[in-house]
């Protein structure tokens, strides 16, 4: 650089020129400070954008998720059992559709005991179906062991009985009790009614035209 009133001396032009050098690489400096500055600003920005935006993709998310998942299911009333179907409503069985079996309380019994004897009626059909069973249309009968000589039966003295009417589904069964004095009887009561003596005899149920298989037993 040159002065108007001539060079510089050299001691003087080199210092200046010192401070110039200094003074650029000071300005550069500062130059590189502040790019820095607004790089490393940019990444801290883009990193929150970036942040910001997955909040709001997992806010989204969670919104879909939300209105995805089903509503919760009401519980539905219990549904209350059918009635039975009154008797009433039900075709009366027919003989055919019934079976009848006998019992004995015990195979023996002693003279004066009265045995008890069960009855056992079945629906064997495939339909349910109603029927009178009153002790007057049960019919319990004692008789010797070849079935030849009648002893006793239920409907002799007492012929008839109270309606007692059995819905039975498929399969169902009604049971009933009858005990025996042990002694005679004959139809409607008549003669005298005496004390049936030791001895094996056979007891059979009948309800119409259904009749059970005889059943043995003893008086001793």
């Amino acid at each position: 650089m040159l002065e108007p009133n001539g060079p510089l001396p050299p001691e003087i032009y080199w210092r200046r020129r010192a401070v110039a050098i200094g003074a650029m690489v000071l300005g550069l400096a500062l130059v590189i400070w502040v790019a820095f500055a607004l790089l490393k600003g940019g990444g801290d920005h883009k990193t929150d954008a970036k942040a910001t935006t997955s909040g709001a993709a997992a806010t989204t998310k969670a919104a879909s998720s939300s209105a995805s998942a089903p509503e919760p299911t009401a519980a539905k009333p219990s549904v209350a059992a059918p009635t039975a179907i009154p008797p009433a409503a039900l075709g009366m069985c027919p003989d055919q559709s019934l079976a009848v079996k006998v019992t004995v309380g015990q195979p023996t019994y002693k003279v004066g005991e009265p045995p008890q004897f069960g009855i056992v009626i079945t629906n064997i059909s495939s339909a349910a179906c109603a029927r009178d069973m009153g002790s007057g249309l049960q019919l319990v009968q004692v008789q010797s062991l070849d079935g030849q000589r009648r002893l006793w039966s239920s409907t002799d003295c007492y012929p008839d009985g109270t309606p007692d009417v059995h819905t039975l589904a498929p399969g169902q069964q009604a049971a009933f009790t009858v005990a025996w004095s042990g002694a005679t009887s004959q139809p409607n009561c008549a003669g005298d009614r005496v004390q049936v003596p030791a001895g094996p005899y056979t007891v059979v149920a009948q309800l119409g035209s259904v009749r059970s298989a005889p059943e043995p037993f003893n008086l001793v």
